[in-house]
């Protein structure tokens, strides 16, 4: 079954970024929302975009990019770019990633994927700000 809409945080400004979401620079994906911000060392928002994640979700935490992959085939056939994982649950490897063909599929829940899609320009920017150390705050 899809995921059930939720509400944001602040229906009044669902792109916000959260409180308790950590300090510095830093990588907030927000699995209640399926929304990833950038955030500077000044605390300031780079970037913010709605992600598809896989079926498998990473415990809250603070994570640093462990890998990074130019290009893969991802778990469901479809060539994509710009992986940059993060954490490994329940045996799947986690990590963003960038469809070449654009799309943000619903995962299938009989297959443990954790590819956490975002559009190509999305993954653009996700690659040149998530490099290697780079934390990556979980929040639910």
């Amino acid at each position: 079954p899809a995921k059930a809409a939720k509400a944001p945080r602040d229906k009044d400004h669902p792109a916000a970024l959260p409180a308790d979401s950590g300090l510095g620079t830093r990588v907030v994906y927000s699995l209640d929302d399926d929304r990833v911000w950038l955030v500077g060392s000044d605390g300031g928002v780079k970037r913010t975009f709605e992600v598809a994640p896989g079926s498998v979700d990473p415990l809250p935490g603070t994570y640093a990019v462990t890998s990074r992959a130019a290009a893969v085939t991802g778990t469901d056939g479809t060539p994509i770019e710009h992986v940059v994982r993060f954490t490994t649950a329940h045996d799947v490897t986690i990590g963003f990633s960038a469809a070449l063909d654009g799309s943000l599929p619903e995962p299938d829940p009989t297959v443990k994927t954790g590819g956490i899609r975002q559009s190509v320009a999305d993954g653009d920017a996700m690659w040149d700000f998530a490099t290697i150390g780079q934390a990556v705050v979980v929040i639910p």
